[in-house]
């Protein structure tokens, strides 16, 4: 465990690599103003002034998108969002922000939705050389991969079938310009063509379900899927709530809303536990899959969707193309 300074410093200088006279944009709520007013002392110290907006001075949330933050994203250089999710951001918020940012070409973006003190502690003061590298090792191994089967003690047991025509991502720290990156990072994803069987959920949930819901170790979501699309009939979980909200946020948000768009290796081997929180836990070795959004432009996927909802799979056993590259949440890549 680190410090929160040095969480900031890796985010503003390794990361981002924030250069003299860059124009920076700093989004941050009430909840999280700790992190973002450290975030803006330690960028104004290299680049200057700083153009930083506060969601609450905007309304109660959740928000829209004020044409004054996309305005301040069009033309930036760098820009982080650290905040709290609200239920209904995604989609008003988040979204509208992200195509803002899209809209600018040479912006390097940090994503730090949800973004704890504990979290700059921890995943934000990884070795990120070493998920750099462990992340090439990943990618090496599923580049190319045509089925991918993950099971867990658990009951998860599903596979999942990929086409050379969608790309594999790598997600290191390393924002480059014309990029959007989580931060913490450490994951190697891309969109599935097909995926069959049951996934079982038993990290955590992204999205609002993070601070409503948290750990699911002991209520996990089981979900069959067909076809890629999992199927309403089918979800059970021992929390009846959050079986219900799960199976409306897959069901009512979109038509590709309960579609897999997402499939992901976490590839930061610096974290050594579950904190169950999104953020950080989507990078700890293991797998998580999203229902919703493809992330079309890195990966190539023809279709795209309003929602996107992610979930953690803790130790799985990954087999790809019938060989073994992680037993039980261990890695097997060398």
């Amino acid at each position: 465990m680190g410090t929160i300074e040095q969480g900031v410093r890796q985010a503003v200088e390794n990361c981002l690599r924030v250069q003299p006279g860059e124009k920076a944009v700093i989004i941050t709520d009430r909840q999280t103003i700790e992190i973002g007013s450290a975030l803006k002392a330690a960028i104004e110290m290299i680049a200057g002034e700083v153009k930083y907006f506060i969601m609450e001075d905007f309304g109660t949330r959740p928000i829209d998108l004020p044409p004054a933050i996309e305005a301040a994203m069009r033309s930036a250089d760098v820009s982080v969002y650290a905040a709290q999710g609200a239920e209904g951001e995604l989609q008003s918020f988040r979204m509208p922000m992200l195509k803002a940012i899209k809209a600018n070409s040479t912006l390097r973006h940090a994503h730090m939705v949800e973004i704890t003190p504990r979290i700059m502690c921890d995943g934000m003061c990884s070795d990120y050389k070493e998920v750099q590298r462990i992340s090439r090792l990943v990618y090496e191994k599923v580049c190319s991969a045509e089925r991918i089967e993950v099971t867990t003690e658990k009951g998860c047991n599903f596979t999942a079938r990929f086409s050379p025509e969608l790309r594999w991502v790598i997600e290191d720290g390393d924002i480059k310009p014309g990029r959007v990156r989580n931060l913490p990072d450490g994951e190697v994803s891309t969109c599935p063509i097909d995926v069959n069987g049951t996934v079982v959920i038993d990290g955590c949930l992204g999205d609002f379900f993070i601070q409503k819901y948290g750990s699911l170790e002991d209520t996990p979501i089981i979900i069959e899927v067909e076809n890629a699309r999992a199927k309403e009939e089918s979800i059970e979980c021992a929390d009846e709530q959050l079986r219900q909200e799960f199976t409306k946020y897959l069901f009512e948000n979109d038509e590709n809303s309960h579609r897999i768009g997402e499939f992901a290796i976490g590839t930061n081997t610096c974290l050594t536990e579950l904190i169950h929180n999104i953020v950080q836990d989507e990078k700890y070795p293991g797998v998580h899959i999203a229902f919703g959004g493809p992330g079309p432009s890195e990966t190539g996927a023809d279709w795209d969707c309003k929602s996107h909802l992610d979930g953690v799979i803790n130790s799985p056993t990954i087999v790809v193309d019938g060989v073994t590259i992680m037993e039980e949440g261990q890695f097997h890549l060398e």
